[in-house]
């Protein structure tokens, strides 16, 4: 049986950037306390909502040195290492456990979107040349990828890879792969309006967007489904699922930028190719947050 590198809530990151494009790191270190101090029970840093494909290797390895600093020790740290080209992605795996990381997470391959035969390929190289347990990220919505229940039953024999973020959305397949795997693959929901029903299914927890803004109320909802308090979790989890759906009412990670920014958090603007939110969903966004009394 393998055991969860964490059970709950954990954060996918956001990096805030200064007005003139810089990382703020300062803004950043602000952040991690913040979801430190609110029950966080991961942190996700360098990911897809980091914007890490537009990160310097510098700036990537001064936030994965900032988290792994300020967790110290009391919650992991899960640092990105996906790419299209397994050479980099083993080369990323490698140089986050160099920095202290506590895991590593691999995005299927987009654009040369690979077979199955060349995800269990491509997973298991990295695997086998790290020590850092390896969790997978199957999110085809933006990859063009998706790993099938048979193909996550076979990468769950190795004993490093740990289990999945997994964003298909499909709960049928999500259903399946957990009959398949068993004990011996960990599933997170990688959607936040889908840790219920992935839950309930025996997920062990959320890699959350939704979180950047609202870490306690995540982490309560993931809780009571740990604890089986379902009626408990099913309010929670309505209260706040029209701001989970409104954080993705522009492409991600535009909306939780922008609401962070709004409620006073320091994320500044994205990198390009992500640009400012369309000004009609920022209007509805706005009128989500302001409902809940968070504006």
């Amino acid at each position: 049986m393998k055991q969860p590198l964490f059970t709950g809530s954990a954060t996918a990151l956001v990096t805030p950037f200064r007005a003139d494009g810089s990382v703020d790191t300062e803004a950043f270190a602000r952040q991690l306390d913040f979801q430190l101090d609110n029950g966080t029970d991961a942190l996700f840093v360098c990911v897809t909502t980091s914007e890490t494909p537009t990160l310097t290797q510098e700036e990537y390895d001064a936030l994965v040195r900032i988290a792994v600093e300020k967790a110290k020790g009391h919650v992991p740290v899960v640092a990105g290492a996906g790419s299209n080209n397994t050479a980099r992605s083993l080369e990323l795996a490698r140089h986050a456990e160099s920095l202290g990381a506590n895991g590593v997470l691999l995005v299927t391959p987009y654009y040369n979107k690979t077979s199955q035969a060349g995800l269990v390929r491509h997973f298991t190289t990295v695997a086998d040349q790290i020590q850092i347990p390896v969790l997978l990220y199957n999110v085809p919505s933006r990859t063009g990828c998706n790993i099938k229940p048979e193909t996550y039953q076979e990468l769950s024999k190795h004993p490093n890879i740990l289990g999945t973020k997994e964003a298909n959305g499909d709960i049928s397949s999500i259903a399946k792969t957990l009959a398949l795997c068993g004990d011996d693959f960990i599933v997170y929901s990688g959607n936040d309006d889908q840790v219920l029903p992935i839950m309930a299914l025996g997920g062990k927890g959320v890699v959350s967007v939704f979180s950047n803004i609202l870490p306690r109320e995540m982490h309560e909802i993931a809780s009571a489904c740990l604890q089986g308090d379902w009626e408990r979790a099913r309010h929670d989890f309505l209260n706040w699922v029209d701001v989970m759906e409104a954080l993705f009412f522009d492409v991600n990670p535009i909306p939780v930028k922008e609401a962070m920014n709004l409620m006073g958090k320091a994320a500044g603007p994205c990198r390009l190719p992500l640009v400012e939110m369309e000004p009609k969903a920022k209007e509805r966004m706005i009128a989500v947050l302001q409902k809940h009394g968070l504006l």
